[in-house]
């Protein structure tokens, strides 16, 4: 029979809102979000025939965004798709399992280093006349700094990935990251908006 099913797919990119256009939009939903519900609905009739397994690759950047919004928003959507699904799966033996790494940009490659240039040139004039060249190369070294903290043990992602397909009673969620960043997600799950606003305004500034 069809046992287990793995969402995987997705990309990422860097840019604040109004530097990204609509069919960036476009692509990311269809990629990381539609992309996995597409193909969990063409295997669910053999999943819960078997009883058998779902797995979707969120990331803790579904809490909160620290330049790539556009990311944080597919991955936001994808828990709550399967926060309905795995209620919904509960009564046919079929289990749902999210995986939310943290920074593994050096283990995926998910997300190449950015260039400020090559981000300038995309701006439209409305941002060009909003923004400088010297704020975006700001940003652009921010977050090239976040990837290079990558983890590069990819392995801890997989081994989470492969206890939610055998596993007798697998976890509804399998956070895999650093103490810093299941910390950050603690406030950003569990303290006030403004306090949230306040850490991460101050990431941004540092």
């Amino acid at each position: 029979g069809f046992w287990g099913l793995v969402n995987n797919a997705g990309i990422s990119t860097f840019g604040e809102t109004g530097w990204l256009s609509m069919e960036k939009y476009e692509k990311f939903a269809d990629v990381n979000l539609l992309g996995s519900i597409r193909t969990t609905l063409a295997f669910l009739p053999l999943l819960r025939k078997y009883k058998g397994r779902i797995v979707f690759m969120s990331s803790i950047i579904a809490y909160f965004a620290l330049g790539n919004g556009i990311y944080s928003m597919t991955k936001a959507a994808i828990e709550k798709f399967c926060d309905a699904l795995r209620l919904e799966m509960k009564k046919f033996g079929v289990r749902v399992c999210i995986i939310q790494p943290g920074n593994y940009a050096r283990s995926t490659k998910i997300q190449p280093p950015v260039s400020a240039e090559e981000i300038w040139n995309e701006l439209s004039e409305e941002e060009k006349a909003v923004y400088n060249k010297e704020y975006v190369q700001e940003r652009a070294n921010f977050f090239n700094s976040i990837l290079s903290e990558g983890s590069t043990n990819g392995n801890e992602v997989v081994d989470a990935m492969v206890d939610a397909l055998t596993s007798p009673a697998p976890k509804a969620r399998y956070m895999v990251a650093k103490l810093k960043e299941k910390a950050l997600v603690f406030v950003c799950a569990l303290f006030p908006t403004v306090v949230m606003d306040s850490v991460l305004s101050y990431a941004l500034s540092k």
